[in-house]
This record gives structure tokens, sequence and C-alpha cells, in this order.
């Protein structure tokens, strides 16, 4: 089946939303910064006590979901934290709206949707192309923090980081920060896996 061309306006509609994040990225985000990011926040309840543990560290979450942001934000208000923040933006916007020198300094998924049935698969969060693009605002060490409680998208999780020559399993490398979220309470078992950013191949 042919691919269907995005239209105009919805292209339009893209680069505009990514302009509005690439402004307001820009006002938190010193030159050359590195950040802790996480992917789905959520109502910001690891961040938070991530940030408010850390408090020398730049924290960043981001979700898809308006109201979530806007609960995290207020919980963030409420700590007082300077250095975490939050933004209602779609992963991929994310990426490509960060500012010329920003860099992960380590990359959290909590919980994101698992998509079960088998022909959704192709939308879950960790596929190549996705990690290509993390790779490519992770430095040398940088490392992905991932936690699901479904077995299946475990299992793709592991088969794909395993696959990609960017990142590397790192299954001996303790957890970034234990604070149970409320999709871990709910959890009767999860599962964690820690991949590290893999050294650029040497030129020939």
């Amino acid at each position: 089946m042919e691919a269907i061309a995005p239209r105009p306006s919805h292209l339009a509609l893209i680069a505009q939303r990514r302009a509005d994040l690439r402004a307001a990225l820009a006002r938190v985000l010193p030159p050359a910064a590195h950040f802790l990011c996480e992917i789905g926040c959520g109502h910001g309840h690891f961040l938070t006590a991530y940030a408010a543990a850390h408090p020398d560290q730049l924290c960043i979450g981001i979700d898809l979901i308006g109201e979530r942001i806007a609960r995290a934000i207020r919980k963030r208000d409420r700590a007082r934290l300077t250095n975490l923040h939050f933004f209602h933006a779609e992963a991929h916007d994310f990426l490509a709206a960060l500012p010329a020198g920003a860099a992960f300094g380590a990359i959290v998924i909590l919980f994101s949707d698992p998509w079960p049935k088998r022909r959704h698969h192709k939308n879950r969060l960790l596929q190549p192309a996705f990690l290509d693009a993390l790779a490519a605002r992770a430095g040398q060490g940088t490392r992905l923090y991932f936690r699901t409680d479904h077995r299946g998208y475990f299992a793709h999780a592991t088969a794909v980081l395993g696959a990609h020559p960017a990142w590397r399993m790192e299954p001996a490398a303790p957890w970034i920060f234990e604070m149970e979220t409320v999709f871990q309470a709910r959890a009767t078992a999860y599962q964690s896996l820690v991949a590290e950013r893999s050294p650029a191949p040497s030129p020939l």
C-alpha cells in the first residue's frame, strides 16, 4: 500500500509546534547543557523526587498529555525546584527542538505504553530509528534507564537495544534512583534494564 503524504497544513502545524518548543527550551537550557530527561514523565512523581535529591542536576520531563504536565508543574512549584522543567511535548518533536549543543546526561523511560497488540508494535517508543535519535544527543557513557511491567515490551526493548550499534546493555549497572510511581505501585511485577551509549567507531 502506498504511503499517504502528509498535508502541507499538517507539516506547517508540526513546524510551528517545534518552533514554539525550541523557543521554550532555549529559555531553560544553557549552551552545551547536559541534562537528565524523563520521556513520558506523567504527573512528575519520579522526576520531582529525583530533582529534589540532586539539586545540582538539570532535569527535564516531557509528556504527551497536557493535564499531566500541568500537575507536574504544580508539584515542582510546591517543592520550589529551580533545576526542574516540564514540557508538553511529543518525544520526536522534543528531539527536533533541542538547542544545538544540548545533550542528554541520562535518559529515563518508565512504564511507557507497551502497545500490546501485534499490529500496534510499530507504535512502541523504543524503535531503532528513535534510538538513533537519542544516541545523536547522547555522549559516550550516557545511560538509558527503561522499566516496564509488560513482559512482551521488555523482551522487545531488550532485543532492540541489544542489537543497536550505538547502545550496549549494562546488566550490572545500578538503577538510577528508586521512587515508586503510580504505575509502579499498581504493577504486580516489573522489569528494568540499563543501556549505555557506546563509543563512536574509530575512523578508518
